[in-house]
């Protein structure tokens, strides 16, 4: 089997650090082709915003790699695996993500991705496009309080919590859901992303250097944030 790569974003890339092109230099580092790496922009979390994927071009020119994207509201490809397995990189944009994992399982995406992951091309996403990948997540789909989401795609054991520092109501949300049984949680601050190898948490990188990543989990009663290292890609 290939080796499998997945970049969980908590905040960052081209969308919101449009000036800064470290976590996304990093996605592109993991693709097997190395110039010019095709990838593909799946904006189903917002609807497939048109402003959202001409940034994501603008951000991705010809010279830096040979973008593409995926529409599923005003579906065009007829051959969704053929498309798919076409790319060395899937990048998953933010929103909602109980929208996008519903979409997504209509269209049959979900096992198409589970296959082009299996295959080796890079799954990478931030914020919705993050916790997707995952278990459970703590999302803001049902409303603008942070929920616990049940129904990711499982790729990725446990559990996801992308702004950790960059929404006020993240943070307690989480902790709040914790104490109640909520799996540990792996919790990036924006600007960090959790680069997995197969199932295995390979590192934390990040374009911030201050960005941070934790394990919050359950321990005797109280809840507890492990930190995690970072690697600052900037250094």
């Amino acid at each position: 089997m290939p080796e499998r790569h997945i970049v969980a974003m908590g905040g960052g890339g081209f969308s919101m650090d449009g000036d800064n092109p470290l976590l996304d230099d990093f996605v592109l580092s993991l693709a097997r082709v190395k110039r010019r790496p095709r990838i593909c922009f799946i904006g189903t979390a917002s609807g497939d915003s048109e402003t959202y994927a001409a940034h994501f071009h603008d951000s991705f020119p010809p010279k830096r790699a040979q973008a593409t994207r995926l529409k599923l509201f005003d579906r065009t490809v007829l051959d969704l695996r053929s498309f798919i397995f076409e790319q060395d990189i899937i990048y998953v944009g933010g929103g909602n993500t109980a929208n996008l994992l519903a979409v997504w399982r209509v269209h049959g995406l979900d096992r198409i991705l589970r296959a082009a992951w299996n295959r080796g091309i890079v799954l990478a996403g931030i914020s919705a496009g993050a916790i997707c990948w995952f278990e459970h997540g703590i999302t803001d789909s049902f409303g603008h309080r942070p929920q616990r989401l049940d129904d990711g795609l499982g790729f990725l054991r446990g559990a996801f919590s992308p702004h950790y520092d960059g929404e006020a109501a993240r943070r307690p949300a989480l902790h709040k859901l914790i104490r109640k049984g909520f799996p540990t949680t792996l919790a990036l601050d924006d600007g960090a992303a959790a680069h997995f190898v197969g199932k295995r948490l390979q590192e934390i990188v990040s374009s911030r250097p201050k960005a941070h990543a934790f394990r919050v989990s359950l321990l005797s009663g109280a809840v507890t944030e492990a930190p995690l290292p970072v690697r600052y890609l900037g250094a």
